[in-house]
């Protein structure tokens, strides 16, 4: 296959997107708005037109966007992790890839009807999932996107899934907001997502996004973004009625999004501020992943079918297939001025 033919593009009314077959990623997105104004919400990673990117694994290659991760997470090793974690977190296996085959490899072109991008992706046959579909159609009437992904199984198998949406955000701390509505009640990551970045308690609840446990004691609002620290962490968030907002005050745009609550009970968010140093990262990554999730953080597939704290909680952190129902879910990215 031609490298021109790695991105598809299409135009509409009210804006503009590109689709990658690496990861099926989508971005960047241009939204027309009502007021002629221009806006594009979702994240590009720095490092993605570096030629020393194309050294790197799959997912982070040319990271961008909003892209289906099946399953989601991936394993860690349970040294130094609190009891209740350890017991049940298994070591990566040798073949385990990071959010999944569909992350890290490219996918082909599908027919598809008019004004509108159809992938598909053959998964290795050893596992579960035979193959994964993605269609991305644009709103003809609105500076919006609807999304549909399809699961095709082998066998019947569980597994956590999750949509992994990555927004950009302004340079000004607070900047931008964080609109949830009523959720039940968040979790903190258990442990470091980054050696050294960490600014969350571990393992606390928390029901207001605005007042979340720190690690040097007190509260933190974690709903004014970028956040003035430099960090890399996670939340866990249950309860959501299906649809979040992220209000970008700086550049005076609104962009939501909504999915079906009854697969994804959770939502993980993601701050990526600058807190990992390592290339390709080197300290400039910043931007908030906004994924709804079926599953335990990003703990990948063992600890998400283990009886972890999570699920002993009554969340589920993994969705049940069949290979005599495909699983398929929708789900929209749009965008209004403030």
């Amino acid at each position: 296959m031609k490298d021109s033919d790695n991105y598809r593009g299409l135009g509409w009314a009210h804006g503009a997107l590109t689709v990658q077959r690496l990861g099926a990623m989508l971005a960047p997105v241009t939204f027309v708005l009502a007021d002629g104004r221009q806006i594009s919400p979702l994240h590009i990673a720095p490092w993605s037109h570096e030629p020393q990117a194309q050294a790197l694994p799959g997912v982070l290659r040319k990271l961008r966007g909003e892209w289906p991760c099946v399953p989601f997470g991936y394993s860690v090793p349970a040294d130094g992790w609190p009891g209740d974690w350890s017991r049940v977190m298994l070591a990566p296996e040798p073949d385990e890839e990071v959010h999944g085959h569909g992350s890290n490899h490219d996918w082909d072109w599908r027919a598809s009807e008019r004004q509108s991008l159809a992938l598909a992706l053959a998964y290795p046959t050893a596992s579960p999932v035979e193959r994964v579909e993605r269609t991305v159609v644009p709103d003809p009437s609105a500076p919006a996107i609807d999304i549909e992904l399809k699961v095709i199984v082998r066998r019947a198998c569980r597994l956590p899934i999750g949509l992994h949406p990555v927004f950009r955000l302004p340079e000004k701390t607070g900047a931008a907001t964080l609109e949830l509505g009523h959720f039940d009640h968040g979790h903190t990551y258990p442990h470091e997502v980054e050696p050294g970045a960490a600014l969350f308690a571990d393992g606390k609840t928390f029901t207001d996004l605005a007042s979340v446990p720190a690690r040097s004691g007190g509260m933190l609002d974690a709903s004014r973004l970028p956040l003035a620290a430099v960090t890399e962490e996670l939340l866990q968030v249950h309860g959501l009625d299906g649809t979040v907002a992220l209000a970008n005050h700086a550049d005076g745009y609104r962009v939501r999004l909504s999915w079906q609550k009854a697969h994804f009970p959770s939502l993980l968010l993601w701050y990526s501020h600058r807190g990992r140093k390592a290339a390709p990262w080197n300290g400039r990554h910043v931007a908030i992943g906004i994924e709804p999730v079926c599953s335990p953080f990003g703990l990948g597939l063992a600890t998400a079918l283990a009886d972890n704290p999570l699920a002993q909680s009554g969340i589920a952190t993994a969705l049940e297939f069949s290979p005599e129902r495909p699983f398929v879910t929708r789900y929209r990215i749009e965008a209004s001025a403030l």
